[in-house]
């Protein structure tokens, strides 16, 4: 299968496409879930709550997957196998990160979209 060009594959990682992240359970079964995400620094970023069992199960075992497909613009998919490292409040701030996934995802670079972000970014500073 034909790789993306930089150019293509920079252009792709701006855009808000799902993400697919799997984990592992404790018996070792694959677990998956749709999530949002944010590459910058060379890295990707994913925000979840403490509650959630994706974030348990990285805690546990930090082994992961995620994979990133889209139709359009331009068809096709970037998957990435690696490991999770966890950075939570007071230790590291979360907030700028977590606004850049709202931004990215509710905000669609739509000015439009303002209040949206700002509801939604506060509603996210609540959970835990």
């Amino acid at each position: 299968m034909p790789q993306m060009e930089q150019s293509v594959l920079d252009q792709f990682l701006l855009e808000p496409h799902i993400g697919v992240l799997a984990s592992l359970r404790a018996d070792g079964r694959p677990y998956t879930v749709p999530i949002w995400w944010l590459y910058a620094e060379g890295v990707f970023w994913m925000t979840g709550t403490t509650n959630r069992v994706w974030c348990q199960q990285l805690q546990r075992d930090p082994r992961c997957s995620l994979c990133i497909e889209a139709l359009a613009p331009v068809a096709g998919h970037v998957g990435i196998d690696g490991s999770a490292e966890a950075y939570t409040l007071p230790d590291f701030d979360i907030w700028p990160i977590t606004r850049r996934l709202a931004e990215k995802y509710v905000g669609r670079n739509d000015p439009a979209n303002t209040k949206a972000v700002e509801d939604f970014f506060s509603n996210m500073r609540t959970e835990p």
